[in-house]
């Protein structure tokens, strides 16, 4: 008896890669989906992940989501790239087809569609403080911009750095309302939506943000996942409404998914799903 054709494969590669999500969602999103796909975890070394791409792409692979370290290096190698992977100089997701390798940042795409489809909030002409001038900040500041707020305010805490983005970006499409600014420099300010795209959850430190920063209604968004981090226990002790990325890794997941089998999952079960297996 002849077996049928062999499933297309899909991974993620990184360095640590044991604790990605990523094939737990994608299993769920084929699932739902009725699409006949592989996906694995590939444990890439630190100085060879360009070896470990073109290894899985001459395998057969179709598709692959890049996960810490290796974001820029992807965007090195794509041969093109989508508007928002140029805009954040990194890659998320890469499609391995005939005309070489496609390059995509999904990110931001995903945080947009958690704050306004999930969490139901507008990001339009809204007054919005990203917290980080890091790569997590300039992977999702493009599609922030294009949902057109009313103030857009990176604050960092070297200012500099954070006014590099502002002159970058500002090229790029002319936003009203694109500034920078240092964290100490934030008090007398307030905000309806705040996003932490800073490292500082990952290791439990305390942002030194005036309370005032959260405006009556506001929502406080920390881009790290599966924790309640001292940015959202402060802002849920100012009143504000927060939310982790846990819907922006789901979201963005989607995006890949789509871009691979230009099939659009429904998030909202797996992301129901993985927050019951979280406890969260």
């Amino acid at each position: 008896m002849r077996s049928g054709p062999e499933p297309d494969r899909y991974a993620v590669i990184g360095n640590p890669v044991g604790h990605s999500q990523s094939p737990r969602i994608h299993a769920l999103f084929a699932a739902q989906t009725a699409q006949a796909l592989r996906y694995e975890a590939i444990l890439a070394p630190l100085d060879d992940f360009a070896d470990a791409l073109h290894a899985f792409a001459a395998a057969g692979g179709r598709g692959v989501n890049i996960t810490l370290p290796f974001k820029e290096q992807a965007c090195r190698l794509a041969t093109r790239l989508s508007p928002r992977a140029q805009a954040a100089g990194a890659v998320n997701t890469l499609l391995l087809d005939a005309d070489g390798i496609f390059g995509d940042n999904t990110d931001g795409a995903g945080l947009v569609r958690d704050v306004t489809h999930n969490l139901g909030r507008s990001i339009a002409r809204q007054r919005l403080l990203l917290l980080g001038a890091g790569g997590a900040a300039r992977g999702v500041l493009l599609p922030l911009l294009l949902e057109l707020p009313a103030q857009l305010l990176i604050a960092n805490r070297s200012k500099q750095k954070a006014q590099q983005l502002v002159e970058e970006f500002s090229k790029q499409i002319p936003p009203a309302g694109l500034r920078a600014c240092g964290l100490n420099e934030l008090a007398g300010q307030s905000f309806d939506l705040v996003i932490n795209a800073t490292s500082a959850g990952l290791s439990g430190i305390s942002l030194d943000i005036p309370a005032g920063l959260f405006a009556p209604g506001c929502l406080a968004y920390d881009m790290v996942y599966g924790k309640d981090t001292p940015f959202m226990a402060q802002a849920r002790q100012a009143g504000a409404q927060v939310a982790d990325g846990l819907g922006m890794l789901v979201e963005q997941a989607a995006e890949s998914f789509h871009l691979w089998r230009e099939v659009r999952p429904d998030t909202a079960p797996v992301l129901r799903q993985l927050r019951e297996l979280r406890g969260i």
